[in-house]
């Protein structure tokens, strides 16, 4: 999965709202911004990975069946009598 898909970006720009917001208002320098901006990225992989992983259908589990080349002799039940 590439980190720059269109949802990754936009739950990493969700996530770096707040940053920017701080970055805006002047408590973070223009380094720490960026730096942190680029964990939310990070982070929005990390999401958009969990979610697609969990909402993934399951594959179901093939049972193998009798070989058709072989020979199946019928079960046959003990006798009450014995």
């Amino acid at each position: 999965m590439s980190p720059l898909r269109w949802d990754v970006l936009l739950v990493g720009f969700v996530l770096a709202v707040p940053v920017l917001a701080l970055g805006l208002r002047g408590d973070l320098s223009a380094e720490e911004m960026m730096i942190r901006v680029l964990w939310c990225l990070l982070a929005g992989w990390i999401v958009v990975g969990l979610l697609r992983f969990a909402t993934a259908p399951r594959t179901p589990v093939v049972q193998p069946g009798p070989d058709p080349h072989e020979s199946v002799e019928p079960e046959t039940e003990p006798s009450p009598a014995v």
